[in-house]
């Protein structure tokens, strides 16, 4: 092993790491946000909306990422959809991340207890503020789990970006084991980062948890 390959690929690896860290988290955030309005969509909509997002849910989920990346960057124009590969990740990764995120937002909130929200509605309390003050606090509890761990999974589908040339860590790496045949080294930084991502990601996520349920039973 090589050091000083290192201090010579710190500048573009550094670049690729924070890359990374930006597309995963816009795609995260933006995918809990378009499938928390999915969920709720689906809940209060009316029946042909729950349709189309049923089958909205079922094609996303059912096509791999790559190919999804694929018809949005290189077919988007076919569309007048032209997007720069930066952009083109980023929303690749909040369509693809959307549906898994609506499911373990609906789940969430089935998980609430019914009488909950039959007795808020006994005292008058109009629907959004059910929405606000019940449906979303003790639903978030029961989902957090699952959108931490979902969250982890798209962390290691941002590699894939590098498909079409974001210059986020994948590409980094792969310019770095290209120009110095160090495969060992190069994939020894690739291993290493996701670990420490994944690793403060599980850590943030049992904070979280821990400070939501702390409120919850503070309020009540």
């Amino acid at each position: 092993m090589d050091p000083s390959i290192f201090l010579q690929y710190w500048p573009l690896l550094l670049r690729g790491f924070g890359l990374t860290i930006l597309c995963w988290a816009l795609g995260t955030v933006l995918g809990m946000a378009l499938g928390l309005l999915i969920a709720l969509a689906r809940r209060y909509g009316p029946r042909p909306l729950g349709w189309l997002i049923q089958v909205y849910i079922e094609v996303i989920r059912g096509t791999p990422f790559l190919v999804q990346l694929f018809v949005l960057y290189y077919g988007g124009p076919l569309l007048g959809l032209r997007l720069d590969a930066l952009p083109a990740g980023v929303l690749g990764l909040t369509v693809y991340g959307s549906p898994y995120f609506a499911e373990i937002f609906r789940s969430g909130f089935n998980a609430v207890p019914v009488g909950q929200l039959e007795a808020a509605r006994a005292i008058g309390m109009p629907e959004p503020a059910i929405v606000r003050r019940i449906l979303l606090p003790v639903g978030l509890v029961s989902a957090l789990p699952a959108l931490v761990n979902f969250s982890i999974i798209l962390t290691k589908e941002t590699v894939i970006l590098s498909i079409i040339t974001v210059p986020e860590i994948m590409y980094s790496v792969q310019r770095m084991s290209t120009e110095t045949f160090r495969y060992l080294e190069a994939n020894l930084v690739l291993a290493l980062f996701f670990w420490g991502l994944v690793e403060s990601i599980s850590r943030f996520g049992r904070s979280l948890e821990a400070r939501i349920t702390q409120h919850l039973i503070e309020r009540t």
